[in-house]
């Protein structure tokens, strides 16, 4: 068994003595939470299919009513974690490290774990772009969320590595925010001002399968490895306020976790029942079996983009490790 299915097994195990075992009287609980669009988050879409939070909740004497919402992109998931609209938020690295700087002190944002890892694709219709150099002021790149989204912060990441390092923004004002579905639709249409679009699983080799779509580049390649795109982040309140629910989501995470791992294909049927997705489930199975994808809960590779972010002025508080926006039942996990 690998370390990091060791760790799964372990954190497993954790949320279930910690929540104490069954209490002789059930009280009536309530958890919200966001999820988005994409197999990315096919975690949640386990959790959900088995309802393993209710599962893990009935151990602690919990019965708890489990609200699942849809939301795109991370400024649109953040407004509804800060407003109290929602209790568990899914989104990137970006919006999660935006959520944790802007909330330091007070509502105190951190993560609670990673979805998995896999490449964002920054994609493109005209043959004429090779490069992120190529894009000129007439193209618009899609993405889920301007200046927020994880791939908004990959594409500054990009550019500053590309141009001057205080000119990391100079393509934002050629972004614009657009679901998944849309931007795909779009770009593949070849009939809007979208000429590029920063991208997700399964949508951008949804998008790599039409004649006159290219990758420009890709998130590996801009953070030079594996970094984790997607993670689950809430209010400290509401760990601190609901210690044996919050347990009861992170039993059910691991749970989640673990239950991909043995059996990718039976996850995908788990992925088109939750979703509805039209796409073809042998296209799907050859994403969550690619070897670049995994659904680890230990996050890597994120601290690099958390100090750019510092360095650019994106986030006024400068993290000293990883460990610093995220919660501490997870620091004993050899993440970064």
């Amino acid at each position: 068994m690998s370390l990091k299915r060791i760790r799964l097994a372990g954190l497993t195990l954790l949320a279930l003595t910690a929540s104490g075992g069954t209490q002789a009287a059930e009280a009536s609980e309530r958890i919200r939470i966001a999820e988005q669009f994409g197999i990315a988050y096919l975690p949640l879409h386990v959790i959900q299919d088995r309802e393993l939070i209710q599962k893990h909740a009935a151990e602690a004497g919990l019965d708890v009513d489990v609200e699942w919402r849809r939301l795109s992109g991370g400024a649109a998931v953040n407004d509804a974690l800060l407003s109290g609209s929602i209790d568990i938020a899914s989104a990137g690295v970006g919006p999660l490290l935006t959520a944790w700087d802007r909330t330091r002190g007070n509502l105190d944002v951190k993560a609670i774990a990673a979805l998995g890892h896999a490449p964002n694709f920054l994609l493109t219709n005209d043959p004429e772009v090779q490069s992120i150099e190529d894009f000129g002021p007439e193209d618009r790149i899609a993405l889920p969320a301007v200046g927020v989204s994880v791939q908004a912060r990959f594409l500054q990441y990009a550019a500053a590595n590309t141009f001057e390092a205080d000119e990391y923004d100079v393509l934002d004002q050629q972004t614009l925010s657009l679901p998944h579905p849309d931007a795909t639709a779009a770009l593949i249409s070849g009939g809007t001002e979208i000429t590029g679009y920063f991208s997700s699983i399964p949508y951008q080799y949804q998008a790599l399968e039409h004649e006159g779509i290219s990758k420009v580049t890709d998130s590996y390649e801009i953070l030079g490895g594996p970094i984790t795109p997607v993670l689950v982040y809430a209010t400290d309140s509401f760990r601190t306020d609901n210690p044996e629910l919050y347990e009861a989501f992170r039993a059910a995470l691991a749970e989640a976790s673990e239950i991909i791992e043995a059996d990718r294909d039976a996850a995908v049927d788990t992925f088109l029942r939750v979703t509805g997705s039209q796409l073809e489930r042998d296209f799907l199975s050859g994403l969550v079996n690619d070897p670049q994808i995994d659904f680890t809960l230990v996050p890597d590779n994120t601290y690099p983009l958390a100090e750019f972010l510092n360095q650019v002025g994106a986030i006024e508080h400068h993290p000293e490790s990883w460990q610093d926006y995220f919660f501490d039942e997870i620091h004993a996990w050899e993440g970064s």
